[in-house]
């Protein structure tokens, strides 16, 4: 059994006295007391040991607490440390057993306590650090947010960019100081902008009312194709469907996105889930800065882009769950290295429109086996003054699991 060294332990406005007699007793026999300004300030009356205001960058911070290793050290911070807090950083560097929590009310749990929202039905996400677009997948008509602030600037920017999407009904409670003596609320329309005093320490609780035009991402695959720029080098929305699919994505893989295009499939890929991450790779430079723009546009701006050609390309990467290939499939040695560098139990879905790499697909499935269809799309046109159906190019679709490590 391991005994404990480092203690995180938070705390909230209300300083030591909503802090528990284990919470209180850590902090009093602690040598070394880590936290940000306010933290400190918060327990001064508790620390006896030496007291530390966390450094920038960060990093330095958590390399401090680990020079201090099988020492009584206490690490402060707001509400609960595990919800997006300090807590979750340090246990990917200190065993589970040598440390212990203790939490009070995360601004999250007692946000809902003023409204009276379920916490369970409440999507949480934070700007501190991360961009507004990463909120655009959770914009859904009825949906209740709560969105950590990084200051007191960001309630404003919140609202004003809610409303230039469409969103601009939503009510939003801003609470500040949320436990503290000093907690205040107000409530506004997103279109109407929020107060200019408000208090950096402050969270947004919002219920989403889409207008009419506003832009909400489906939970299906296959986006309106006129949703992403592109230059033509476009995984077309039926065939990406049916793509998307066959790799069948599930929680916190990794896709590969091989001769990305304008990066659909590797967009949607990370639309399925805000754990899934996704490696577009395009040698092409006015692509690479397009999948970036289509990204951004789509609330997916973590999407990793390396820009090379593959095989070579592929040097250094994540380790993938799942690898699309959609151009570049005539490459030498390009299937012998995805599937050397795929997980067992990875899937490879590849698709052509060309004899010459109709052929290698051809060839790949005679050696890995899977399945090989072709998919066939006809749309609406005109000929003339009547209309007709006008089929697009014919696909041919390779997909395979990979069983072993063979």
């Amino acid at each position: 059994m391991m005994t404990p060294w480092l203690a995180v332990i938070g705390i909230g406005e209300d300083g030591v006295e909503g802090l528990s007699l284990q919470a209180r007793r850590l902090v009093a026999q602690a040598r070394y007391v880590m936290g940000g300004e306010r933290h400190i300030g918060l327990a001064r009356s508790l620390i006896a040991g030496e007291a530390h205001v966390w450094p920038h960058p960060f990093s330095r911070g958590v390399e401090q607490v680990l020079h201090w290793r099988g020492q009584s050290v206490v690490v402060l911070a707001s509400g609960d440390p595990f919800c997006f807090g300090v807590g979750s950083v340090l246990s990917d560097r200190v065993a589970i057993g040598e440390m212990i929590c203790v939490p009070v009310p995360s601004s999250v749990a007692l946000a809902c306590a003023r409204l009276g929202w379920a916490e369970q039905d409440v999507r949480v996400l934070s700007l501190c650090g991360r961009p507004l677009s990463n909120l655009i997948p959770a914009l859904q008509p009825g949906q209740k947010l709560l969105v950590l602030s990084a200051d007191g600037a960001t309630p404003g920017q919140l609202a004003a960019w809610l409303t230039e999407r469409g969103f601009g009904e939503s009510r939003l409670h801003v609470l500040q100081a949320l436990g503290g003596p000093d907690e205040t609320t107000c409530t506004c329309r997103a279109r109407e902008g929020v107060p200019d005093a408000i208090a950096a320490l402050n969270l947004v609780a919002v219920d989403l009312v889409a207008g009419r035009g506003a832009c909400v991402i489906p939970r299906a695959p296959g986006l309106p194709d006129d949703w992403f720029e592109s230059d033509g080098q476009l995984t077309k929305r039926d065939i990406r469907a049916v793509t998307l699919s066959a790799l069948a994505p599930r929680v916190g893989e990794v896709l590969w996105d091989v001769g990305a295009g304008s990066g659909s499939v590797a967009i949607e890929w990370m639309l399925a889930h805000p754990a899934n991450r996704a490696i577009a790779i395009e040698s092409n430079s006015d692509r690479v800065a397009r999948i970036t723009r289509n990204a951004v546009s789509l609330g997916v701006p973590s999407l990793d882009i390396v820009q090379g050609r593959a095989p070579d390309a592929l040097d250094g990467l994540a380790e993938p769950d799942a690898v699309f290939v959609g151009g570049g499939l005539t490459a030498p040695g390009l299937f012998e290295r995805v599937w050397a560098c795929l997980r067992p139990g990875g899937r490879i879905v590849a698709n052509a429109v060309t004899l010459e790499s109709e052929v290698v697909l051809i060839a790949q499935q005679e050696r890995h086996g899977g399945t090989l269809s072709r998919i066939s799309v006809e749309r609406l046109d005109h000929v003339g003054r009547f209309r007709a159906m006008r089929p697009a190019m014919t696909v041919t679709q390779w997909c395979v699991v990979k069983e072993t490590d063979g």
